[in-house]
């Protein structure tokens, strides 16, 4: 079976996804019969600890939103009985496998990893395998014998990137340079993520360099866009495929540094705070918003549901599949994606509760806000 990641099946999962989120809340609550793999007595069960193992720092969202949803989520699911326990590779395969074993040692409930690297991970499911530790893979898929996958559809992701930068482009759009600037080759999403934004420029416009980003580093991206710039001539940018936000502000700084004072359109991706803001500026075209809260919770509710061995619930939330190099038929959650660009701000970050008015609204950006009516 080949993996079910279309947009349709990223809204079917949106739509599963907010039933089972009630209905977990209404067992929390004693308003669902227990079926025969629910018991009737949870405060044993309830005190879980559930490991979390995030990649890096350079990400703002991870330390920022991932990890406190996360958290608080499995306290609510817990009746605050249960604790997660939390390490930050910092980027370093090394440090992660490292931390991983840690947990293993602590003999954790449950692990939600988002891998640095999702082959050189593998060793460490096997052994959290073996040591009876179910593993579900967080925001990026990794190798080994994992119980779940928690993320969005990432061709998709690429997706809504690469047309945006279609559209922005207009007619002959075939003729314009467009730069790549992809994120690191180790980690699976990075593939993912130019499948879909090729699958949208390829043919439709002239791309004129091509880059892997390293750890996705910014340094890394602001060096390959200078190697760009020296290449293609900024003038000659049309635009640049960015496969996040980090790596959008690097680009964004190169661009302006090579004299440009009409920027093209830049693309991102994570809604990170300062590119919500280049947005409004109109600096950066577009990010692409994932939601938080709804991959977090559905991940903590994943890991409470598997330790606590509710199949009703833990099939609920995983109703689709996805394969990854060492596996087949992986149960997946993908929670859909957004374009957020100046005219949808208030409808997503500033509605979700990501972020308010006054934290995008800067009085560096007032007159930009006031000017797309988000000043409130």
């Amino acid at each position: 079976m080949k993996p079910r990641t279309t947009a349709a099946a990223a809204r079917r999962c949106a739509l599963l996804l907010t039933a089972s989120l009630t209905a977990l809340s209404l067992t929390g609550c004693g308003a669902l019969g227990s079926g025969d793999d629910d018991t009737s007595d949870t405060r044993a069960d309830d005190d879980i600890t559930v490991g979390l193992l995030l990649p890096d720092r350079d990400t703002a969202r991870f330390e920022q939103f991932d990890y406190p949803l996360i958290k608080e989520r499995i306290a609510s699911q817990t009746n605050k009985q249960g604790e997660v326990v939390y390490a930050n590779a910092e980027g370093s395969k090394e440090k992660q496998s490292e931390q991983f074993r840690q947990m293993i040692g602590r003999n954790v409930d449950v692990i939600l990893v988002d891998a640095v690297d999702a082959s050189a991970v593998a060793p460490d499911v096997r052994l959290a395998k073996r040591a009876g530790i179910p593993v579900i893979a967080y925001d990026r898929l990794a190798e080994g014998p994992i119980d779940a996958y928690v993320s969005h559809d990432n061709e998709l992701v690429g997706q809504v990137q690469g047309r945006a930068l279609v559209n922005a482009l207009g007619e002959k759009a075939e003729h314009k340079k467009v730069v790549m600037m992809n994120g690191e080759p180790a980690d699976p999403n990075t593939a993912l993520f130019k499948k879909g934004a090729l699958g949208e420029l390829d043919g439709a416009v002239d791309i004129a360099a091509s880059y892997d980003t390293r750890k996705w580093l910014p340094e890394v991206a602001a060096e390959n866009m200078r190697k760009a710039i020296r290449k293609v001539g900024a003038g000659n940018v049309a635009a640049v495929y960015s496969a996040n936000d980090g790596m959008a502000g690097a680009v964004i700084e190169e661009l302006q540094q090579a004299g440009l004072t009409e920027l093209p359109p830049v693309t991102g991706q994570d809604a990170d705070l300062e590119a919500v803001r280049r947005v409004v500026s109109g600096t950066q075209y577009m990010t692409v918003y994932k939601s938080f809260l709804l991959e977090a919770t559905g991940a903590a509710d994943m890991a409470v549901a598997k330790v606590q061995d509710r199949a009703i619930q833990f099939d609920a939330l995983a109703q689709d599949v996805i394969d990854s190099r060492s596996q087949k038929d992986i149960p997946a959650m993908l929670v859909p994606v957004v374009a957020l660009t100046r005219e949808n701000i208030e409808d997503t970050v500033i509605a979700d509760g990501v972020y308010t008015v006054k934290d995008i609204c800067t009085p560096a950006h007032a007159d930009d806000c006031a000017e797309i009516g988000l000043l409130g």
